[in-house]
């Protein structure tokens, strides 16, 4: 089994940082992309960023220049930091293993961690 824990999730007044953290335990190994998905109410999942045990990175257009992923892959861990937050990014947000080789070609889903920013 294997399980993604997301942690870090708050309220925030807009122009606020918070920071996600992401951890994957159980019987997996060799994780190549880790990503961050949100989900607003109302609205379909969007991919955020995603990052490469390599350290390649991919953002939103929507969060470039304000948000930074990063990952420790000794950690299995996977991190998203949030600067100049808006309203619009408030959601729940999703850390995300993409189907591979390494995971016998399933994806893995945390279970979520809310962001609200609001004044």
């Amino acid at each position: 089994q294997v399980q993604l824990v997301e942690s870090g999730g708050g309220l925030v007044q807009p122009g606020g940082s918070l920071r996600l953290s992401c951890a994957a335990s159980g019987s997996i190994s060799n994780i190549n992309t880790m990503a961050w998905y949100r989900q607003a109410p109302g609205k379909q999942r969007e991919l955020v960023a995603t990052i490469t045990s390599g350290g390649n990175t991919n953002y939103a257009d929507s969060v470039k220049g304000r948000f930074t992923i990063s990952r420790d892959n000794a950690k299995k861990s996977v991190y998203l930091q949030m600067n100049s937050l808006k309203t619009e990014d408030t959601a729940v947000y999703y850390c995300n293993i993409p189907p591979a080789p390494t995971t016998g070609w399933r994806a893995y889903w945390g279970q979520g961690t809310q962001v609200t920013v609001s004044s």
